[in-house]
């Protein structure tokens, strides 16, 4: 859930390129002995060795964040009559022939349309080696404008997973959903981790970890053991409390004004957003195929040696997607004095008919993974993450952000010292 503003693909200064550290050490076997994702110091090694490299563009180090590297949007779009996936014996640009209809020049920015497939080659490239294979993600606000994004590769049937000695160019198929959006050369949209071997853990393992390291907090405390809800991940669930005045997430205004993704801070939320308020009783009613924000119950803390990934609900559990998976990053509500975690935002959409969720009902669950090594920077304020110890779900665009109702579970996640 790394995030900091875009830079200019061609900023000069900080920058990492191969030749500028050309004597680095390969980050191969020694750095990655360790199975897991690829921490930040990692990631600009394998800069160094052009496993990931951006010709004719430098990678800025503002695009390195604890453990993935932001992905910045091309010089041009394709506008796209509906969206695909490569096979085995093809390429993204052999499929796209047949499927795009008008070419959108992205350097001076365009506005993208609701409901419209759109296909970017990104700036970034991957050389990995044989033994580190790559996964994408959206980044945490471009889930929060319900912009649906997902990372194309050659000779795939699978988006957002890049396997193991890909050489190539990635693609972004980015389908705005709520709103329409202005987005420009050097946005990222997306970010990738590298990952070597398995490092996933485990439920027996995430339950030894959260004895040593709590990971899940409710009302400030640890959740006990006994409390824990595994399966392949630990669940999360809503929080619908307060009473009926509270106000315990926000519904997407359809046919609204164009949201311009290249600066932050800069609308209105109520242009955008109307307040969702609980009925009696803990619970809200979500309309059908409408884009909603909400607050997990528990507070997340994600410990240094540890990454995890938002994945959503089994649908089997009702006619609800929690509608995009997301990266968090080693620090994300992590404080070395053991306080609180910091609680997710949750982006929802009922499927065809009108769902019923309540509070703590579970929405979504986090597969945790070991980093490869400790990343040398976190999550949080000394990075420019937006939100650490957030209060509220809206993304960092909206110029007043509202906080959380003082009648609500507190959040007392905090940056890392």
């Amino acid at each position: 859930m790394g995030e900091t503003r875009a830079t200019d693909p061609r900023v000069s200064a900080p920058v990492l390129g191969a030749h500028e550290h050309a004597d680095a050490p390969a980050p191969g076997a020694a750095a990655t002995e360790r199975a897991g994702v690829l921490p930040a110091q990692q990631l600009r090694e394998a800069i160094a060795r052009e496993w990931l490299v951006a010709d004719p563009w430098r990678i800025p180090d503002a695009s390195v964040q604890p453990a993935s590297l932001d992905l910045r949007l091309g010089e041009h779009a394709w506008a796209l009559r509906c969206s695909f996936l490569p096979d085995s014996d093809s390429t993204v640009e052999e499929k796209n022939e047949d499927l795009a209809f008008e070419r959108i020049d992205l350097r001076d920015g365009a506005t993208l349309e609701r409901d419209r497939p759109y296909l970017v080659p990104l700036i970034e490239q991957l050389r990995l080696p044989d033994h580190v294979r790559a996964k994408a993600n959206p980044k945490s606000s471009t889930g929060r404008l319900d912009v649906f994004t997902r990372v194309l590769s050659d000779r795939s049937h699978r988006f957002d997973e890049i396997a193991p000695g890909y050489h190539g160019t990635l693609y972004l198929e980015i389908v705005p959903r709520t709103f329409a959006i202005r987005v420009k050369t050097g946005l990222a949209l997306n970010q990738v981790r590298l990952l070597s071997g398995d490092g996933r853990l485990s439920d027996e393992q995430l339950r030894g970890l959260h004895g040593e390291q709590p990971l899940l907090y409710l009302d400030s405390r640890p959740l006990q053991g006994s409390e824990l809800s595994l399966g392949e991940g630990l669940f999360l669930s809503l929080d619908v409390s307060g009473g009926e005045d509270a106000v315990v997430g926000y519904r997407a205004k359809k046919n609204s004004l164009p949201i311009d993704l290249t600066g932050a801070a800069l609308l209105k939320w109520r242009d955008y957003w109307e307040p969702v308020h609980p009925e009696r009783g803990g619970r809200i009613v979500l309309e059908p195929e409408v884009f909603y924000l909400l607050l997990s119950a528990e507070g997340v803390c994600i410990p240094p040696s540890y990454a995890a990934e938002m994945l959503a609900y089994d649908p089997t559990a009702g006619e609800l997607r929690t509608h995009y998976a997301g990266f968090f990053d080693p620090g994300f509500g992590y404080s070395r004095s053991g306080a609180g975690g910091s609680r997710a935002a949750l982006e929802v959409r009922a499927r065809d008919v009108s769902f019923m969720v309540e509070h703590r009902q579970p929405v979504c669950k986090l597969a945790f993974e070991r980093m490869a090594e400790e990343p040398d920077v976190l999550y949080g304020a000394e990075i420019g993450s937006n939100y650490q110890g957030q209060l509220t779900m809206l993304s960092k665009h909206f110029l007043e952000r509202p906080t959380a109702p003082a009648d609500a579970a507190p959040d007392t996640g905090t940056s890392p010292p």
